[in-house]
């Protein structure tokens, strides 16, 4: 309990000074679960522009950021752009019961409990954000969340997308 506690409190300070990332090298392939049962990898979205965001529901700042993902989602799905939010909790159950009472997030939602994928990304603060172009290299990185940077990520869709 107080780990979890200490956890929430490093990520709200770190949320709060919310940095990025230009970034580029190939973005660690993974298959994980979905919350509907299916195995979903990086590689079923080859030359789609990918967001992948690591969030936990105990995580603050990413409960914030959801409705802003799930906007991001709805307004560029249908031009080669897909959303991958990575739940890295040890029981999915938590975040399955969250997604309903808080939803609609139409887009597919991930879950991590080993952690493995996170390791990959060396995801070290909650949310982070990695933002993947068509030729599976990993553009932009977003460590917290802070209003306002939906904004950031919606051009740096739009960009990718234009390439």
């Amino acid at each position: 309990m107080l780990r979890a506690f200490s956890v929430l409190i490093v990520t709200a300070l770190v949320a709060t000074f919310a940095m990025a990332a230009t970034t580029s090298g190939p973005a660690p392939g993974f298959t994980l679960q979905s919350r509907d049962g299916k195995t979903v990898s990086l590689a079923d979205y080859k030359g789609q522009v990918v967001l992948v965001n690591f969030w936990a529901t105990w995580c603050v700042p990413c409960r914030q950021e959801m409705p802003h993902l799930e906007a991001i989602y709805e307004k560029y799905n249908s031009l080669g752009f897909t959303m991958l939010g990575v739940n890295v909790e040890d029981n999915p159950a938590g975040a399955k019961k969250w997604l309903e009472e808080n939803g609609p997030v139409k887009f597919p939602v991930l879950f991590d409990p080993k952690n493995q994928v996170s390791k990959l990304y060396k995801v070290e603060t909650m949310p982070t954000t990695v933002i993947v172009a068509r030729d599976g290299t990993m553009r932009f990185i977003h460590h917290g969340y802070h209003a306002g940077l939906e904004g950031d990520y919606q051009t740096q869709v739009r960009q990718l997308l234009r390439e």
